[in-house]
C-alpha cells in the first residue's frame, strides 16, 4: 500500500532544499527563475492555463516535485478541481499508464492544497 504523501509539507521541504541550491548555484537559479517568470507571464494564455499545462507535463514526465509546485500554483491562480481533472485526463492520454499513476498523485496534492487554502481563508 502506498503511503499518502503530505503535499504541503513536501513542498515546504522542497522549498528549503531549493533555497540551499539557490545559495550554491545562484546564477543558474536566477536564470531559471527569470525563465519561469517569462514563461508564466500573461500572453495569449493566462497564467492559470500555463500552470495547468505545466501540471500536465509534470504528470507525463513523472515528477512528484513538479506536481507539488504546479498544483499549488494552479490553485493559487484559481484552478478548479474540474480544470485539474481535465488536465490530468490529458496527461494520462499523452503519457499512458504511468501518467495515470502520477495523475492520482496530482489529485491527492490538489485535495490537500485546496483544503489548506480553504482552512486558511476561514
Amino acid at each position: 500500500m502506498m503511503e499518502t504523501k503530505n503535499w504541503p509539507e513536501f513542498t515546504k521541504t522542497l522549498s528549503s532544499e531549493l533555497k540551499s541550491l539557490r545559495g550554491g548555484a545562484g546564477d543558474v537559479m536566477k536564470a531559471f527563475s527569470s525563465l519561469a517568470q517569462a514563461a508564466l507571464a500573461q500572453g495569449a494564455l493566462d497564467p492559470k492555463t500555463k500552470e495547468l499545462i505545466a501540471l500536465g507535463i509534470s504528470v507525463a514526465v513523472r515528477c512528484d516535485d513538479c506536481i507539488a509546485f504546479h498544483v499549488k500554483a494552479a490553485i493559487d491562480r484559481g484552478a478548479t478541481r474540474e480544470e485539474v481533472l481535465e488536465t490530468l485526463g490529458m496527461s494520462v492520454y499523452m503519457g499512458a499508464g504511468p501518467s495515470a499513476m502520477y495523475a492520482s498523485h496530482a489529485l491527492g496534492a490538489y485535495t490537500q492544497f485546496a483544503a489548506a487554502k480553504t482552512a486558511a481563508a476561514a
